[in-house]
């Protein structure tokens, strides 16, 4: 593990992600920004053999056009590695927990049916490449299992052979954020889609053991959707939209609060369905999974329309 760290910290930094990932965090992300600011330290401080302030201060400055939650994601792993330090009598700063500030909500893109039709449009139509033989296979059919189920994309892309039940429909969602596993059905069409890919897959990578593979076998790495995203979103010739760009994430978004649109549509209880949309989606609270039903402006006509068409006469129109 020392070998991707290059710094006067190397030791202390795989050190530290390797006891990260032996209590059973993932830290794909976190590993990310740790050879980040391997090479930060690398490049500024190359002599430097303690974590003092003035460097976990200059790597904790806003860069320019940098949002405060990504600041705070890029800070969140160097106060980790602090405390790591200390605790095994290593003298480091640790970055004090109000820096850079209060964490901002963000607000998803809701994709439209339109939308949504165009990007797997484009997206069934990626051409062949001979550097990676199953990718326009790949990306069909992994952002339609990220929308279909409310996925996080590093859940997608952590899949195995063994986590995708071919033969019940059933997605076994493991070590996710919270350390929490969980199990997710597939609905019919895209429990056929994943058996259709899987036959296809198989013949080029038959003793696989990621679902989806990337060139040479393994799992894709968490740049993958978003760099595929992008392209696909390119060849859509939707552009720009308004409000906050489309992220990879707005499809597990777009899951909830269409689903929330259609229990309202179908004269459903919400508020008793909604513990089973928290459990299907992996939330540690209802809480979160309430958060659609406040924030999510897409979610209102709906529900708008709904409470007038049952409850409009009790307050009847006033003329003039």
């Amino acid at each position: 593990m020392t070998a991707i760290f290059s710094s006067s910290f190397r030791v202390h930094l795989a050190a530290f992600l390797q006891q990260k990932q032996a209590v059973g965090f993932p830290y794909q992300h976190g590993t990310y920004i740790l050879r980040a600011f391997d090479r930060f330290c690398a490049a500024e401080y190359p002599d430097e053999q303690t974590l003092t302030r003035p460097l976990a201060l200059h790597w904790a400055e806003r860069r320019p056009g940098e949002h405060v939650n990504t600041l705070m994601r890029r800070i969140t792993p160097i106060r980790q590695f602090a405390k790591y330090l200390n605790g095994i009598g290593i003298a480091a700063y640790s970055l004090p927990a109000g820096l850079p500030g209060r964490q901002v909500r963000y607000v998803p893109h809701i994709y439209t049916s339109a939308e949504l039709t165009a990007f797997f449009r484009a997206a069934d139509q990626l051409p062949y490449d001979p550097q990676s033989p199953v990718r326009h296979w790949v990306i069909p059919v992994i952002f339609r299992l990220v929308y279909c189920c409310g996925l996080r994309a590093g859940e997608a892309i952590r899949l195995t052979v063994d986590d995708v039940d071919l033969t019940t429909g059933v997605l076994s969602i493991r070590a996710a954020k919270g350390r929490k596993d969980r199990r997710v059905p597939l609905a019919s069409d895209v429990w056929a889609l994943c058996r259709a890919y899987d036959q296809v897959v198989r013949r080029r990578w038959p003793d696989r053991t990621a679902f989806f593979p990337n060139p040479r076998g393994g799992h894709y790495d968490h740049h993958f959707l978003d760099n595929a995203f992008h392209g696909v979103w390119a060849r859509t010739g939707l552009g720009p939209v308004s409000g906050n760009p489309p992220r990879v994430h707005d499809f597990r978004h777009s899951f909830a609060v269409h689903r929330l649109n259609r229990w309202v549509q179908d004269h459903r209880e919400v508020a008793a369905l909604l513990p089973y949309l928290t459990m299907y989606l992996g939330h540690a609270h209802l809480t979160e999974t309430d958060y659609y039903l406040h924030l999510v402006p897409e979610f209102f006509p709906v529900l708008t329309a709904a409470s007038a068409a049952r409850h409009g006469a009790l307050i009847p129109e006033v003329t003039p």
